[in-house]
């Protein structure tokens, strides 16, 4: 069984035929998906991330986008990169830097769940 999640991409720049443009990407029934809420010294967001066999994203809001991180190679935790921007998770921290201006990863942290307190 197949599950189908559709992300709308907005494409800046581009033919009036294609602003509408919709991507869907297929997960299969293994496919584990979490969110978790970050602070970075800033407002808290929150990133889901879809787990499967095949592939792995996470989907956070940077500089007011949503944006599709995929997940690649790392030595240790979780790295995903969506254009410039890299997120690099390993437990409750995580970072978010910018590789093309060479910013200083932004160090971030999980906010617990207040289900889980109590």
């Amino acid at each position: 069984m197949i599950v189908r999640t559709t992300l709308a991409l907005m494409l800046l720049s581009t033919p009036p035929a294609l602003a509408q443009m919709s991507l869907s990407i297929p997960l299969d029934a293994d496919t584990q998906t979490a969110t978790t809420s970050y602070s970075c010294g800033d407002e808290p967001f929150a990133v889901h991330y879809l787990t499967g066999p095949d592939n792995a994203l996470a989907l956070l809001p940077v500089d007011g986008t949503q944006r599709i991180f995929v997940n690649v190679v790392s030595a240790s935790g979780a790295r995903y990169v969506s254009g410039p921007w890299e997120w690099w998770s390993k437990g409750d921290t995580a970072t978010l830097a910018n590789l093309r201006t060479r910013m200083a990863p932004r160090p971030c942290n999980a906010i617990p769940d207040s289900s889980d307190q109590g």
